[in-house]
């Protein structure tokens, strides 16, 4: 307890950048995740291979990889403006959202292919265009059957912050750092930082279950 106590402010500092993160870097991911997911079930072809293509290329390259690319490509091609901590927090945010939207994406697709096909075909025969049926009949009800898995992905993308660490950003998984330079017990540090992403994951188990009954009584 001393540990946490004499270094609330490691902690809290810590923390926060997690947070801002993980929701950040939701947004991100949630946007452009249930816009792929819709791609990957067009009836243009174009678009389902843009979809496959970005999902496919992005999921299947480590997150790791993924950050040293952002954090040393981007500023060899932009070299004007990409410098300080604020860059390596915005290009984190980008790279966590970018990565999680092809989970997002895929979870979207296998909730869309829950729906049945005549649901689209009647909204279609009543003049509703593909992307009319999509936001107004077909997402809705995806988005009920899917908030399992889309509370899982998120989940990763709560740990998945910790990645950022490595890359100069000053988030929870940096506190072992810090401990070390102030001669703190590690071990209790590392327990305590664990502790509170228990709790984080927690309570978003918590809004899962308050959401799967609000939509349950949706229905």
């Amino acid at each position: 307890m001393n540990v946490l106590i004499d270094n609330a402010d490691l902690f809290v500092d810590g923390f926060e950048m997690t947070l801002a993160l993980f929701a950040a870097g939701g947004a991100i991911a949630l946007v452009l995740g249930f816009l792929v997911g819709a791609m990957r079930v067009s009836p243009v072809p174009v678009m389902r291979w843009v979809g496959t293509v970005y999902v496919n290329t992005v999921r299947n390259t480590p997150l790791t990889l993924l950050f040293f690319l952002f954090a040393f490509g981007v500023p060899k091609l932009f070299p004007g403006g990409t410098s300080g901590q604020g860059t390596y927090v915005r290009l984190a945010i980008l790279t966590l959202g970018l990565y999680t939207a092809t989970y997002i994406a895929e979870t979207v697709r296998s909730g869309i292919n829950t729906i049945p096909p005549g649901q689209t075909e009647a909204a279609r025969a009543l003049g509703l265009t593909w992307g009319q049926s999509m936001t107004q009949i077909v997402l809705p009800q995806a988005g009920r059957a899917v908030v399992p898995p889309m509370m899982s992905v998120l989940i990763a993308l709560l740990k998945n912050t910790t990645v950022a660490a490595g890359f100069g950003v000053a988030e929870a998984g940096a506190i072992r750092n810090t401990l070390s330079e102030r001669s703190e017990p590690l071990l209790a540090g590392l327990l305590w930082v664990a502790a509170v992403f228990v709790a984080l994951v927690m309570l978003l188990a918590w809004l899962q279950r308050v959401l799967e009954r609000k939509l349950v009584i949706a229905r």
